[in-house]
């Protein structure tokens, strides 16, 4: 969640920095979709590298706590694949939710129609 809310913040500052690259490309025959889907797309991009980075750390420190001794016994970590997959599929449906949503009521879309219309 808190990735997702931080996500939605980078994304809303990207469209409202970036009206004149969205105006050029809108004046050289960029589609509205075209445009949309170049946000969503960072947007996926960043969640699911965070994703990945969460896997391996988490990968990395279970493999830590299988070497530590508990009262002369040690733990055996066992990561699945399925759970790995699972967690990348979920930071990727995170990035492309919060990548299209802003604010409550309101959506990157909203804002990046205005910066269309006004160039």
């Amino acid at each position: 969640m808190v990735g997702g809310i931080g996500i939605m913040n980078i994304m809303l500052t990207t469209v409202s920095e970036r009206t004149h690259e969205i105006g050029l490309r809108k004046a050289i025959g960029a589609k509205r979709r075209d445009i949309l889907l170049q946000f969503l797309v960072e947007s996926t991009v960043l969640s699911l590298l965070g994703g990945l980075i969460g896997v391996a750390l988490g990968w990395g420190i279970s493999r830590l706590m299988g070497q530590i001794q508990f009262g002369g016994s040690t733990i055996t970590p066992v990561v699945g694949l399925d759970s790995i997959l699972l967690a990348t599929l979920f930071s990727l449906a995170v990035g492309l939710f919060f990548g299209f949503i802003q604010q409550p009521g309101q959506h990157v879309f909203s804002q990046w129609r205005r910066c269309v219309m006004s160039n």
